[in-house]
């Protein structure tokens, strides 16, 4: 897809952007790639993949334990901490 002036002063005006002219090529070709790599992923036939068997995520059980030592090393790279607490500045007068 080749992105026109027009087409570019329309991403600007969306984007809330200027470009610099000289630099206004460089992005059209630029984008006209990106576009062109994207066209090309439209085209890998993905139809007869199952989502489910790709994506899975091994699960664990959600077993609650109490490790001090965990802790411990988390709050000693604090700058403020008190019984086992992060201290942290006031933000709300």
């Amino acid at each position: 897809m080749q992105i026109t002036d027009d087409l570019l002063q329309k991403l600007e005006k969306l984007a809330m952007i200027r470009i610099s002219d000289d630099k206004k090529e460089d992005i059209k070709q630029e984008l006209g790639e990106i576009v062109n790599f994207v066209a090309n992923l439209n085209r890998v036939p993905t139809q007869d993949i199952d989502v489910r068997s790709v994506l899975s995520t091994p699960l664990r059980q959600d077993i609650p334990s109490l490790d001090e030592s965990v802790a411990q090393s988390v709050l000693k790279h604090a700058p403020k901490s008190e019984d086992c607490y992060f201290i942290v500045p006031k933000i709300i007068g």
